[in-house]
């Protein structure tokens, strides 16, 4: 396996060696770019687009400080798709060629489409992690990004009137996957498909559509982790404890022996913090406490900026990011609020297991694949501040209830999320897409 990536800034500036390795062809007003190779120290090869006029920006990867997305983001990552064409069709002289790509979400979607308007054979795997970026750009952009006129038709990338890179990667890919059983078939309903649900809906009736959890590493151990303040064991309370007081701290709280809520979360519509907002004051009336911590929209940050300033010691807010205090926020909370509208896997709900916080929660996608109800954590059904205030009300006589309490943080704990259950299914799917689903499903009766 090898990796490809934009060098971005940091990854320039990361310290690790970047070999040079060859040059890139543009193709219409695709620039040409060197492609350099990081070896990590466990052996995995890493490639770099070295491109400083698309990539070495201030900001994010997809836009600038104030979140306003690049104007050329087609061209960014239409650059990256193409990088990845051109190594599977085996043109740069590497002596190394895939047997297949796995393509990550709308920024490197279009690389399913440049084989196969090449008539090149080498299959894609297309995972979606987020159905809601699309990565949609005006149908005239096709000519600046050397698509020909035929692709864009219903059944390939025309999306009300528009080109998505999203739909090429899942109209041109072998397989499609996303992150969680039930987002798999979430995404094939008007409710959560953004459009693209009866495509969707073929593959999965064809399939070609599956769900594969993510999951989390080794370094989410409370046991061992340097970020907190201090390290704990399950059962170890006095070490939660410990970090819920420096959280308190962290954050300007008040000395409390109420519940401590934590939010870690991009502050944009989908992740619901309008809801947790209009149960804030019920939350602190309770005797409770919640600390935010994330960037995003600005009227989502403004709204909490005065929502800590209406409750001083209850309510803290940062904003920003900083994954020791993140981490600290884990270990030293009681519960996770996630009242997400829609949400394929997520990670911090599992983060906050482990770490012995019990997510609070919609019932959608990913959040309802992982949180048993009533066991490791706290569901809701309906998006209404009622019905998650009631959850919360759940959570808060449970608090109270020491003995139950304990007893689903030590579940919680115990989950097993990690990404070695993700190994088996991608292997599988690996094999299958390579070898055809015949010789694939032979082999596998052979071996039982």
């Amino acid at each position: 396996m090898r990796v490809l990536m934009p060098g971005y800034r940091e990854v320039i500036h990361s310290g690790h060696v970047i070999e040079p390795v060859c040059t890139l062809p543009g193709h219409a007003d695709i620039p040409a770019c060197e492609l350099g190779r990081i070896t990590c120290a466990d052996g995995l090869t890493i490639y770099v687009l070295r491109c400083p006029e698309l990539y070495e920006r201030e900001g994010t990867p997809y836009g600038d400080e104030l979140g306003i997305g690049w104007p050329d983001n087609d061209i960014r990552f239409a650059r990256l798709g193409l990088a990845a064409a051109d190594i599977a069709s085996n043109r740069l002289g590497l002596g190394w060629r895939p047997q297949l790509l796995h393509l990550n979400d709308w920024p490197s979607a279009l690389a399913a489409g440049y084989l196969r308007w090449r008539g090149d054979a080498t299959p894609s795997i297309f995972t979606i992690h987020n159905l809601a970026y699309q990565g949609v750009y005006e149908a005239s952009r096709c000519r600046a990004l050397g698509i020909p006129e035929a692709a864009m038709n219903l059944e390939e990338l025309e999306y009300y009137g528009q080109l998505s890179f999203m739909k090429a990667g899942i109209a041109y890919s072998a397989h499609v996957t996303t992150v969680s059983a039930t987002y798999a078939r979430e995404i094939t309903t008007p409710a959560f498909g953004c459009g693209l649900e009866s495509l969707l809906e073929r593959r999965a009736e064809q399939g070609r559509l599956w769900g594969i959890p993510n999951g989390i590493d080794d370094s989410w151990d409370p046991r061992t982790d340097a970020h907190l303040a201090q390290a704990f064991a399950m059962n170890d309370w006095r070490g939660k404890r410990a970090n819920a007081e420096h959280v308190r701290r962290l954050f300007g709280l008040g000395v409390s022996s109420g519940p401590l809520f934590a939010v870690v979360s991009r502050l944009v519509h989908q992740k619901g913090l309008d809801l947790t907002i209009g149960a804030a004051e019920s939350v602190v009336r309770a005797g409770g406490q919640i600390v935010f911590i994330g960037r995003g929209e600005m009227p989502v940050e403004k709204a909490l900026r005065h929502l800590a300033a209406r409750f001083p010691g209850a309510i803290g807010v940062n904003i920003g990011f900083d994954e020791g205090e993140a981490r600290c926020m884990y270990a030293g909370s009681d519960f996770l609020l996630m009242p997400s509208r829609f949400e394929p896997c997520g990670l911090s709900q599992m983060y906050a297991q482990r770490f012995g916080s019990l997510p609070i929660a919609h019932r959608t996608g990913g959040l309802a694949d992982t949180i048993e109800d009533g066991v490791t954590g706290f569901l809701f059904d309906e998006m209404t501040l009622e019905s998650y205030i009631h959850a919360i009300q759940r959570a808060i006589t449970v608090f109270r209830a020491t003995d139950l309490f304990y007893a689903m943080r030590r579940a919680a704990m115990a989950g097993r999320y990690h990404w070695r259950q993700s190994v088996e299914p991608y292997s599988r799917l690996y094999r299958t897409t390579v070898e055809g689903e015949a010789a694939c499903e032979a082999r596998y009766r052979a071996m039982s």
